[in-house]
């Protein structure tokens, strides 16, 4: 393998000069039941960044992402508001170092600078840690896009992001890097794998508070309007509650003439011989045949705390397993290989370069049967879920997970002239509702293609002045000055 580090040198060097956070409440319309946790509202958070090339020219970028509470960390003794100050934190401090760190550099170089300061800063929850810098690398990014008039698309397949460099892992040849980049090929559509949450409706007839908005509540519902084929089933952990759940959710796909599925134990079974169990009852329910026919993968099945000390063993010849809360380093997915897992998770919140290096690795490395897959943190309408599916689709992935059309309706929060501007830069992802811009999914697929506007997916920028300044703690203010700006 070819280890060249110059690969990064040609590529455009930027600086990080200035950075605002701010946020939007978001209020569910469904409650979304996943693990022990039901998130029934959670804030927005948004990024304004300005870079600066070496010419002296400036360009403004953003980044959004909900601040969803006990994700990125499961920990008991905090509350709901404590996880989302921990996000906060992570944000403050990525900034803090970003703005010190003022030598222009590659975007890449950059942002894996900032990540390894941020997480030496906040020792102890990595994924929390990394939220920051993962919302400061896609702002500064479509900054750059939008400095330079080209994609998001352009920019990676060119590697102008300077993938490269010493700050390249070890294992991962420039060279190597800058092909798969430019092999890369996003598609016009891409399917939209819907999830059903552990306490959605699945039969109309479940519904018990119908909430009359036009929208569905139930799965039936939900197959009628948007034609899913794919789907992702969260699971409990409660063998007997999940084997009559998924009873139920396959009588009602088993009328599909065709569908697929992934189920997500969220990190609710406390050993291999605890979920070996349920599917062992899976593969003895008659009812279940198809649904276990149509398992794709299954999702972090353990807890992070014991995920890396568990091997599949057998399990692993039965279905394939992927990692998601467990990825929380460079070397996470390797560590998880040798246990048995063949699949590891894309989400923006972990970061846009460790997305590109995972499909790096998996396209040149020596395993076969290795796969990366796309997963949802219920991005909203607007900038993070265009920027979750530009990633996506940039990998070459075919069906993601998407959720926050569902629990949420729209652009909850936006001002009416941000929803129009938005609509009309992308016609093809959203149909106006009652309200808005809805996303819009047909017969399963998700039309992408104007994704490939000037800057990182999006063709316009949020209405910064309509939202809420990001302060410590939970204290909120106007917003009337940017959070954080280098001098």
């Amino acid at each position: 393998m070819d280890r060249s580090r110059g690969a990064s040198v040609t590529a455009p060097r930027v600086r990080i000069a200035e950075i605002d956070a701010f946020e939007r409440d978001i209020r569910l319309r469904l409650p979304f039941r996943f693990g022990a946790a039901t998130l029934e509202k959670a804030p927005q958070a948004f990024l304004r960044v300005r870079v600066e090339d070496e010419g002296g020219r400036t360009a403004i970028g953003a980044a959004a992402e909900m601040m969803v509470p006990k994700w990125f960390d499961k920990n008991p003794a905090l509350t709901p508001a404590q996880n989302v100050d921990q996000l906060r934190g992570s944000i403050r401090t990525a900034a803090a170092a970003s703005l010190e760190a003022s030598a222009p550099t590659t975007l890449f170089a950059a942002a894996r600078l900032n990540e390894m300061e941020t997480l030496r800063r906040l020792p102890g929850n990595l994924l929390a840690a990394g939220f920051g810098p993962s919302l400061i690398a896609r702002a500064a990014l479509d900054a750059y896009c939008r400095l330079a008039g080209i994609s998001f698309f352009d920019a990676v397949r060119g590697n102008l992001v300077g993938i490269g460099g010493p700050m390249l892992p070890d294992d991962i040849g420039a060279d190597e890097a800058s092909a798969v980049l430019a092999g890369l090929r996003p598609a016009g559509s891409i399917s939209a794998r819907h999830t059903i949450g552990l306490v959605d409706p699945i039969t109309e007839g479940d519904i018990v508070d119908p909430i009359g908005d036009g929208l569905p509540q139930s799965l039936e519902a939900v197959i009628a309007r948007y034609g899913n084929r794919w789907f992702k089933i969260k699971l409990s952990g409660a063998v007997d509650a999940d084997i009559d759940r998924l009873a139920r959710i396959a009588a009602v796909l088993d009328r599909l003439p065709d569908y697929r599925v992934t189920v997500d134990g969220n990190e609710q079974f406390g050993a291999a011989e605890q979920f070996a169990a349920l599917l062992a009852r899976i593969d003895s329910t008659p009812r279940l045949a198809r649904l276990r026919a149509a398992i794709a993968f299954v999702e972090q099945p353990f807890s992070r705390d014991i995920t890396m000390q568990t091997p599949l063993g057998d399990l692993a010849a039965r279905l394939a397993f992927l990692i998601d809360e467990s990825d929380d380093g460079d070397d996470a997915f390797a560590r998880a290989r040798g246990l048995g897992y063949t699949g590891v998770s894309s989400k923006t919140c972990k970061g846009v370069y460790r997305s590109l290096m995972k499909a790096i690795r998996i396209r040149t490395g020596p395993t076969p049967g290795l796969f990366l897959s796309g997963e949802d943190l219920t991005c909203q309408a607007g900038l993070a879920v265009q920027q979750d599916l530009a990633l996506g689709s940039l990998l070459g992935l075919s069906h993601v997970e998407r959720n926050g059309h569902h629990y949420v309706a729209g652009m909850q929060g936006a001002p009416q002239a941000e929803k129009e501007r938005f609509a009309a830069a992308h016609p093809d992802l959203y149909a106006w509702g009652a309200d808005g811009p809805l996303l819009s999914i047909r017969e399963g697929r998700i039309a992408i293609g104007s994704l490939a506007a000037v800057g990182y997916a999006s063709g316009v920028l949020p209405d910064f002045e309509a939202a809420i300044v990001m302060t410590p703690g939970n204290g909120r203010n106007s917003n009337s000055c940017a959070d954080i700006k280098r001098g």
